[in-house]
């Protein structure tokens, strides 16, 4: 059973995997045997986590470009094609968050959400599609959100952005299945991230809000996303597309704590 969960011999596309989860989840493919790719905005930052890679023993390629400019996009993807090779893997991760309640925020901040957290993942996923149909299929796991979902205030881009990047998971791997390519999801729940940390000391109110609200009673770590994305990248999931896995401790499930 294990040989299903290989990934040697593949090359994975993580977006934005210069720190934080995107980078734990380019480890976990790493770790699995792939080749990693990954990009970032500035070259600066691209140099030192090439350096964090190299440190934890992973092969790892840099490239500068947006994954909102079609033009750079298809420019890198045949650049990583012809330097790297046809990418097997590809991880929409990169992505921002602006919490502004919605009368304050302006159309501007709205769409350059919508622009990098869903016309991005549209965009890499084209770009690479063709590659993975010469091959003979491929894997893209987009990194949804439990706001794929729900609502909650001050971030009605990034919930628009989400469901709709849920939905867009859902359409490709109906479009794509033909060619063998399987396109799913991770959404992940209230991560313990560096980002995360003043949220969760002792005492916070928001870290109360978070453990009482989730079944499993702690905030999820990163290492708990590393399992689900080697099995939505590997044979193991040949026959599941169109699907997104929540990484939630069970919040998703959960009507919350009856009152004493």
């Amino acid at each position: 059973m294990s040989v299903n969960f290989s990934l040697q011999g593949k090359i994975a596309l993580v977006t934005g995997a210069t720190h934080g989860i995107g980078m734990a989840l380019a480890k976990a493919l790493a770790d699995a045997g792939a080749k990693i790719v990954f990009n970032d905005l500035v070259q600066e930052r691209i140099d030192a986590a090439i350096k964090d890679y190299k440190e934890a023993g992973v092969e790892a390629y840099g490239y500068v470009f947006d994954v909102t400019d079609e033009e750079a996009v298809n420019a890198s993807i045949a650049k990583i094609t012809q330097e790297v090779g046809l990418i097997d893997i590809l991880v929409n991760n990169a992505g921002i968050i602006k919490r502004i309640p919605a009368v304050e925020m302006t159309a501007a901040d709205f769409r350059q959400v919508i622009d990098i957290d869903l016309n991005g993942p549209f965009i890499m996923s084209k770009s690479v599609a063709p590659g993975m149909i010469k091959k003979g299929g491929g894997k893209i796991i987009n990194i949804c959100s439990m706001m794929s979902e729900l609502g909650r205030e001050t971030v009605s881009a990034y919930a628009a952005a989400k469901g709709g990047l849920k939905m867009l998971t859902k359409n490709l791997a109906c479009e794509w299945a033909e060619f063998n390519i399987q396109v799913n999801g991770i959404g992940p729940g209230y991560i313990a991230t560096a980002q995360t940390a003043p949220l969760r000391e002792d005492g916070h109110p928001f870290n109360s809000f978070i453990i009482g609200r989730t079944p499993a009673g702690r905030w999820g770590e990163i290492e708990d996303l590393q399992g689900p994305v080697v099995f939505l990248a590997s044979e193991a999931s040949n026959f599941v597309t169109g699907h997104v896995l929540y990484v939630d401790g069970g919040i998703l499930a959960y009507i919350g704590k009856q009152p004493k």
